[in-house]
């Protein structure tokens, strides 16, 4: 496949222009123009981009990418090596951020509720259909112990559970892939009955127990596993690519 075909592709699912973003998405480094390898990753660390070569990789396509907002511009120490490995091998590397996130049905956080059985009932931003946090149900009310073993068991991670002042049950549910732990306010001001996100922040402790909602932070990494591999597994059933996702684990 032609390159300009496969941002073509991208761009129709992943629709980078309907949100605005903190890095540019799509084609981030330019390499070969035909594309018949593909391998996909969370972020496109060094150790990702080693794996690719061995693979013979003609692209990569990962959720983190770089060019962020605020980053410095000079391409020095651990940036040069990694640019420059891609030049070298001549390897095109595509990234998608927010979009990956927010996709209806591939994204980030839709993923997470389908493993985790979860039924999204909507944003949870209620005035923005794009909201990068969602509100769903669980089709049974569990206790917080259960439910941070379930978190635990179907993403093979440690989970820091901190219950609220009343470890309440949990049916209804809030989360948001990655770093997203500053939704956890607005959970608690809908009454939401737990929060589930990546990481935690200092102060996310206290506005658990004292806004009275059960929190999870299940790993950045190990919450975003899944939306760039349900991509892939798209690109290879839909349009018969070669895609291969390497998880090089990380355990923040």
């Amino acid at each position: 496949m032609q390159r300009q075909q496969f941002e073509k592709i991208l761009t129709e699912l992943l629709q980078p222009g309907r949100i605005k973003d903190f890095c540019p998405n799509g084609l981030q480094v330019e390499g070969s123009d035909t594309i018949k390898k593909v391998v996909t990753g969370v972020t496109a660390s060094y150790a990702l981009l080693e794996k690719a070569v061995e693979k013979g990789a003609d692209a990569i396509l990962v959720h983190h990418g770089y060019f962020w907002k605020n980053e410095a511009y000079p391409i020095v120490g651990m940036k040069q090596k990694r640019i420059k490995t891609l030049l070298d091998n001549n390897i095109n590397l595509f990234a998608y951020h927010l979009p990956l996130d927010i996709h209806e049905t591939l994204g980030n956080n839709a993923q997470l509720a389908k493993l985790l059985g979860i039924e999204v009932t909507g944003p949870l931003e209620l005035e923005n259909p794009l909201s990068v946090s969602l509100r769903g149900e669980l089709n049974d009310a569990v206790d917080g112990e259960n439910f941070a073993s379930r978190i635990q068991e179907t993403l093979n991670r440690e989970v820091l559970h901190i219950p609220g002042s009343s470890n309440r049950p949990i049916k209804t549910v809030a989360w948001c892939t990655g770093g997203g732990q500053g939704y956890i306010d607005l959970a608690a001001e809908q009454g939401i009955d737990a929060f589930i996100t990546g990481e935690a922040s200092e102060q996310t402790t206290h506005v658990a127990r004292e806004m009275d909602i059960h929190f999870f932070a299940a790993g950045h990494h190990a919450t975003e596993r899944y939306g760039i591999k349900a991509v892939g597994e798209y690109l290879v059933s839909e349009h018969g690519l070669d895609v291969e996702f390497i998880d090089i684990d990380n355990p923040v």
